[in-house]
């Protein structure tokens, strides 16, 4: 990421613990908040001997986290632990985090536990250097049912891409709401042509695309689609606002869909809204046998300023206690097995999904399925050839080329 390896000063024999865990997360505000409070105070009330400093980096996709993350792993000063996504994103920290194999992983029998996907997520360049607390989906289209009563959609008949395209033509010409509301950011997007990609050219064709191995036919198609949804029903002001905004749109019944991570839902639960009455969600059209994967876990760098400790907490951090602290609140759900009673219907819906899926692809917008680096240049593809205009042979000839 920014020229990391090399910064390490060794392993976990130097120093010894001298201080509170600082658990460094990018949590500020509403149900992340909220959840970091609940893991903290279960952790508390299970280890009261260990000192905790969590603190909150600010900022919009972890952005000023990592930088911060960073800066402190590039001076040699790294926090005890701190959050991030997995997955090829461990790639360009690579040469400065610790392996945890052995005493957290093993110690706390959290392989057992956990599905394989998520124990090989967490595997690095530098070994087993993470620990999952949670997982959001990246398929789902959320709805107002309000405005799709109001249409006369019947959101269980939209089973393929030209049935969504129809559902928004009939709630265009037979209500006053915005057909699909979003967001124009580039992260918004990148997520968008993983799902429509799942959805309309098949997981293999996907996990090819992501691998290096990718049919520009099928990268093309699926520039084809988004540039038809993107035209014709997106909100006049996407490039003005942010998801959030684009949401108060679902909330107040002004707007039929929005594709976004299931953290979209924990609006509507700040709100007081009920499932199934004022909002509902299908699976993008395509992916119903699919779990769109995505991670939010704990990183242990390697020069750790308190290393007992720090694994003492990653340790609870992949237990099932920590795991319903933190998810019930947040919005995402478990990544091992788990007792259901303390969370929703909808995402005790969402675990059933999660344990019965065909297939788990991972994010292409949250460092599971390619590096940082990679990401970011699929990012600037979006922004210098589809987002405006929307140029979809360029586009494509740079998702080949980035990949």
């Amino acid at each position: 990421m920014l020229a990391l390896a090399g910064c390490s000063g060794g392993g976990d024999d130097g120093g010894g613990d001298g201080g509170a865990v600082e658990l460094m997360h990018a949590w500020t505000g509403g149900d992340g908040a909220e959840a970091i409070e609940s893991l903290e105070n279960a952790f508390a009330e299970e280890h009261p001997d260990v000192e905790r400093d969590f603190r909150a980096i600010g900022g919009e996709g972890n952005v000023e986290l990592d930088a911060t993350v960073a800066s402190r792993l590039r001076d040699g000063n790294p926090p005890s632990v701190f959050a991030g996504w997995p997955g090829n994103n461990l790639v360009q920290y690579e040469g400065v985090l610790g392996d945890v194999e052995e005493d957290v992983w093993e110690q706390a029998n959290l392989k057992e536990a956990h599905v394989d996907e998520v124990v090989e997520f967490c595997r690095g360049p530098d070994g087993m250097s993470a620990v999952p607390i949670g997982s959001h989906r990246m398929n789902d289209l959320f709805y107002s049912v309000e405005v799709l009563e109001q249409a006369g959609v019947d959101p269980d008949g939209i089973d393929s891409f030209d049935a969504f395209l129809d559902a928004l033509d009939t709630i265009e010409t037979e209500t006053d709401a915005q057909p699909y509301v979003n967001g124009l950011a580039t992260w918004i997007n990148l997520q968008l042509f993983a799902v429509t990609m799942q959805g309309t050219q098949g997981v293999d064709a996907y996990m090819d695309f992501i691998e290096g191995n990718g049919d520009r036919a099928a990268v093309q198609a699926t520039f084809e689609n988004m540039e038809e949804l993107l035209t014709n029903y997106l909100n006049p002001d996407a490039a003005e606002i942010g998801f959030t905004e684009a949401n108060q749109s679902i909330m107040a019944d002004e707007a039929g869909f929005i594709h976004q991570g299931n953290w979209a839902a924990g609006a509507y639960v700040a709100e007081e809204l009920t499932f199934g009455e004022d909002w509902d969600r299908i699976q993008f059209p395509g992916t119903e046998n699919m779990y769109g994967f995505h991670v939010d876990s704990f990183i242990y760098p390697s020069d750790n300023p308190t290393p007992e400790a720090s694994k003492t907490f990653l340790r609870f951090a992949g237990s099932e206690q920590a795991h319903i602290a933190f998810n019930q609140f947040k919005g995402s759900i478990p990544t091992r097995e788990t007792d259901t009673s303390d969370f929703s219907p909808y995402l005790t819906e969402t675990i059933e999904d999660f344990e019965n899926a065909e297939h788990r692809p991972p994010t292409l917008a949250h460092g599971l399925a390619v590096p940082q680096a990679t990401q970011a240049d699929l990012e600037d593809v979006l922004a210098d050839s589809f987002l405006d205009p929307y140029n979809v042979e360029s586009a494509t000839d740079g998702f080949m080329n980035a990949i």
